[in-house]
């Protein structure tokens, strides 16, 4: 992984970094050490960008993993 360099560089170190987060052994022990203000700090930001960056239809199908309740699928 390397930010700095590129755009596009950036975002795949990106792809990378959050497949990686996505580790349950990572996400066990980090969930266990961060205090109460950590987790909602953390969630609070990444919900932000979720929002400015989703529709709310792409929130649901991609974040959620459901269909989104504005589709008749």
């Amino acid at each position: 992984m390397c930010f700095g360099l590129s755009s596009d560089l950036d975002r795949e170190s990106f792809r990378c970094f959050m497949q990686l987060m996505g580790n349950p052994k990572l996400t066990n022990t980090l969930s266990s050490r961060l205090s109460s203000e950590d987790i909602q700090e953390v969630v609070q930001y990444f919900t932000g960008v979720l929002k400015n960056h989703l529709s709310e239809d792409e929130y649901h199908e991609l974040f959620l993993l459901e269909h989104s309740p504005h589709t008749h699928k």
